[in-house]
């Protein structure tokens, strides 16, 4: 069998984020030391390769790795022929145009044709403003992009931002917004049938993951006369399972999936109509 190769950035919240997502997803990788870059699943039919982030894209164009956990960003950025095959709705950010709070302009048009451009996404910042009809002049910096316009290095910044909080510090308005982005799951093109197939059932196990963090597992003892007031509420993947009770012939036990956020008024609406015996279970997967 051939091995899947994962790439995920090697540091970081988004990175144990997704090592627990894919050790949720039943991986069950091969204890992971601090320093250790390369791990393989117990039963060897996956391998987790820690890099940059910022490198995810070129492992699998150089088919060191077959799929890639990454930003939408970042993607963009390097310009790779990748697929997107999933987009998360964390590691979220906007990247975005910005400006010196005494800064006159409130939009990317009112700017001069001629400009100093401080960004470490050089190829989208260069394609935007093209695109705007302004001549940028890129000054590629990796880090601490906001301080720029402060030291008179830059006239301008692109740069990505969850909050804004760090704009605001550095004195910096936002005049533009150019992408939103988060964490997607890239796979790299001419892939084996067989670790299409391994992505695909991948897919599948970490969707389960993700839907059951937003269910619980509920059962309760009911008078079976009620049975059909609870189906109103109730009505779960499909509908709820009921067994019967041993030596028990009025009540049955209920068994259902409920929404999070509905669990407090699904218990009180329980009790009203004579439930007993309430659990309340967490999910940890869920195939539909």
């Amino acid at each position: 069998m051939e091995e899947l190769k994962i790439a995920i950035p090697n540091k970081g919240r988004l990175s144990e984020k997704i090592y627990e997502l894919l050790n949720a997803a039943g991986l069950n990788f091969e204890a992971k030391s601090e320093r250790c870059l390369h791990i393989k699943t117990q039963d060897k039919k996956c391998s987790l390769i820690f890099v940059r982030t910022q490198d995810i894209p070129k492992f699998l164009d150089a088919k060191v790795a077959d799929i890639g956990f990454t930003g939408l960003d970042i993607v963009t950025e390097e310009g790779i022929d990748l697929d997107v095959i999933k987009r998360f709705d964390f590691g979220y950010c906007d990247m975005v145009v910005a400006v010196r709070e005494e800064d006159k302009y409130q939009k990317t048009e009112d700017l001069p044709d001629v400009i100093n451009v401080a960004t470490s996404f050089p190829n989208i910042a260069k394609k935007y403003f093209k695109e705007k009809g302004k001549t940028a002049k890129i000054i590629e910096v990796n880090g601490a992009v906001e301080i720029t316009p402060s030291l008179g290095l830059s006239d301008v910044i692109v740069d990505i931002t969850s909050s804004g909080s760090t704009l605001k510090q550095n004195r910096l308005r936002v005049i533009d917004k150019i992408m939103d982005s988060s964490c997607v799951i890239v796979q790299r093109k001419n892939l084996s049938d067989e670790i299409k197939k391994q992505i695909e059932e991948l897919l599948v196990a970490i969707n389960a993951v993700l839907d059951a963090k937003e269910k619980k597992y509920l059962m309760v003892h009911l008078p079976k006369s009620k049975l059909e007031e609870v189906k109103s509420f109730l009505p779960g993947l499909s509908s709820p399972t009921v067994m019967t009770l041993w030596g028990d012939s009025e009540n049955v036990v209920v068994h259902v999936v409920v929404d999070k956020d509905k669990i407090y008024d699904s218990i009180n609406h329980l009790k009203a109509l004579g439930g007993k015996g309430i659990l309340i279970l967490t999910v940890d997967q869920m195939v539909r």
